[in-house]
């Protein structure tokens, strides 16, 4: 399968709500933190609060 490249990630595709977007790509343009970096964060928040990922 072709990974665009992607040595140490993985491309997905989702839709996401179309506001809650909007807010993440004005949160990305605002501190400059790409939306891939700032949806990291945020799986790993997930993760933590749901106990599959180590605090």
């Amino acid at each position: 399968m072709n990974n665009r490249g992607l040595k140490n990630r993985t491309a997905i595709s989702n839709a996401v709500d179309a506001t809650l977007y909007s807010k993440l790509k004005e949160l990305s343009e605002e501190t400059m933190i790409p939306v891939s970096k700032l949806l990291d964060k945020a799986i790993e928040l997930v993760l933590k609060e749901h106990g599959k990922l180590a605090k």
